[in-house]
């Protein structure tokens, strides 16, 4: 038998080498919604760019992954 379940959504930010694991504000929003709605706290999602999602551990991963590059 087939058994279908909801899996929760959650984004991974990676900031200053650390990995900050935000939770899903709404679960209808677009990844992209969501990522603007952080962006008032993380402001470096502006200019982020969203990874494939991944499975684990019941849960369906995002990474925002920043696109600015170090200068020099």
């Amino acid at each position: 038998m087939l058994l279908a379940t909801h899996l929760e959504r959650v984004f991974i930010l990676k900031d200053k080498g650390q990995d900050i694991r935000l939770n899903d504000p709404e679960p209808r929003w677009s990844v992209e919604a969501v990522m603007n709605f952080y962006a008032n706290m993380y402001p470096i999602l502006t200019t982020a760019k969203v990874s494939a999602p991944q499975i684990k551990d019941d849960v369906v991963e995002y990474k925002f992954e920043s696109v600015m590059g170090t200068k020099g």
